[in-house]
């Protein structure tokens, strides 16, 4: 059976194998390859990533940041501000 820890380690090598992991994408991906019970409806009614797979992401991702406005993870650049979130 197939853990949180295990999408979350596919989400990290499909971000170094492309630069960027579009949440858009990924929730598809992940709910097509590891099964519906690693995505949900957030409060906007849109598919997302459980909680459980984006808690061991954050755990595994070390320096990538989530570009807020575009809605996708990429590493960090010269230029980020601090923390996690980018505008």
């Amino acid at each position: 059976m197939t853990t949180a820890a295990e999408v979350a380690a596919w989400m990290i090598e499909r971000l170094k194998a492309d630069d960027a992991l579009y949440q858009d994408v990924a929730v598809s991906e992940i709910g097509n390859k590891f099964g519906e019970e690693f995505v949900t409806i957030n409060g906007s009614g849109n598919m997302a990533i459980a909680k459980s797979v984006l808690t061991a992401f954050n755990k595994l991702s070390g320096d990538v940041v989530w570009c807020r406005s575009e809605r996708y993870w990429r590493f960090r650049k010269d230029f980020d501000l601090p923390g996690r979130q980018q505008p």
